[in-house]
């Protein structure tokens, strides 16, 4: 999702910063932000993604059209690659911390190659895996796949081809978090409360046990 302008005067508003407390943060020049937000000048999309992934990672959200507002405290979205990464590590975060159950529902390993990159996917596994017993992680991906990204420190079940899409939804700690994958964009969003990701648990628990299949390959 792009942003407008609108939306980056708006945020930083929200925040009670100015156009050089914004270029701090992003790295790009006060009078390059200046120019932006006066539609001088068509910035690249590289910048907008800067700008927008620094505003939402300091308590920012942005909606449809012009939209924008301060992230309740306890709903958080990333998006992009930068902001899947961001979630990785705060899913890592979480586990380190607390340990406990992490269950996976719908998980189609080429988007986490696509929107995270090999590379950093692999340095995240060695990190999981280091965290051993002190994790429990379950996951189920699409019947057919044998591809186990997350092997080293999860177990998978196969999920029926029929009931299974891009839609992902994790469980770790208080946090149930719903990712939605399309062509050209990902995105997060995490709800911190306790009840919930409680109950998205004992929904998979009854799918893990009556529904999903050991892999054959």
């Amino acid at each position: 999702m792009s942003i407008t302008t609108a939306q980056i005067r708006g945020a930083r508003g929200i925040l009670n910063w100015s156009q050089q407390d914004l270029a701090q943060r992003t790295g790009i020049s006060a009078t390059s932000i200046g120019s932006i937000e006066n539609g001088q000048t068509t910035p690249r999309a590289s910048t907008l993604e800067t700008i927008r992934h620094t505003l939402e990672r300091n308590g920012i959200e942005f909606l449809g059209m012009d939209g924008v507002r301060q992230q309740s405290e306890f709903i958080k979205t990333y998006t992009g690659t930068p902001g899947f990464r961001d979630f990785m590590d705060h899913l890592y975060e979480t586990a380190k911390t607390y340990g406990g159950e992490i269950v996976l529902f719908n998980a189609n390993p080429v988007n986490w190659y696509k929107w995270l990159g090999e590379e950093w996917f692999k340095a995240h596994s060695k990190r999981m895996q280091d965290l051993g017993d002190k994790i429990s992680f379950r996951i189920t991906s699409k019947e057919g796949e044998n591809l186990f990204i997350s092997r080293d420190f999860a177990e998978y079940r196969w999920f029926p081809a029929e009931m299974f899409n891009d839609r992902a939804l994790y469980s770790y700690g208080d946090n149930l978090a719903f990712v939605n994958f399309d062509e050209n964009e990902v995105s997060v969003v995490v709800l911190k409360q306790t009840d919930f990701a409680k109950a998205f648990q004992v929904l998979f628990n009854i799918a893990w046990d009556n529904v999903a299949k050991t892999p054959v390959k």
